[in-house]
């Protein structure tokens, strides 16, 4: 993130994904079951520059762990603080960031039964997820290794598989 700072760039990009694996015999399998996407994973994050090229991944999660979990357990808060940069976010790192003053993560607005989007909130939301689509570009070309789709390990191996693979994406996508 300091590399990032001192080129110029101002923000990131963060995401949360699931990379779905084989499920595990015994107890193992049952906390990487994620709820949300009905399938057995691990979750990683990531941080990205702002033309989608991977920078960060953290370490693999179970499958049930919130992205919000996930960010407070790697302290990204503390770090992009320190380094002097924004993030970009989807609705997943809602309430990460309640300083109010000075925010670090944006995120997009919210609707639900009660409350609906006036239009502009909407056309806020609409510009965050152009800003935000890089992120997604990074992670599609992270999980397009055939490998990841006979996943069947522990998370710390997992780990190791997916820092190794963000570096020869790197050296793909950049060629």
């Amino acid at each position: 993130m300091k590399k990032i700072a001192r080129q110029g760039g101002e923000v990131v990009l963060i995401d949360g994904a699931l990379v779905y694996t084989q499920r595990r015999t015994g107890k193992a399998d049952r906390k990487n079951y994620s709820g949300k996407h009905r399938q057995h994973g691990l979750n990683f994050l990531a941080l990205t520059d702002e033309r989608g090229r991977l920078v960060w991944i953290s370490a693999a999660r179970p499958g049930r762990t919130h992205d919000n979990t996930a960010a407070r357990h790697d302290h990204i808060l503390a770090h992009l603080r320190a380094a002097g940069l924004g993030a970009l976010a989807d609705l997943g790192f809602r309430g990460l960031d309640n300083d109010v003053l000075d925010p670090v993560i944006v995120t997009g607005f919210h609707a639900n039964r009660t409350h609906k989007l006036t239009p502009g909130e909407k056309e806020a939301n609409r510009v965050l997820a152009v800003g935000r689509a890089p992120v997604e570009h990074g992670f599609a070309h992270l999980k397009n290794w055939r490998i990841l789709s006979k996943l069947r390990t522990d998370p710390t191996r997992a780990t190791l598989l997916l820092r190794a693979l963000l570096v020869l994406t790197n050296l793909e996508v950049n060629r």
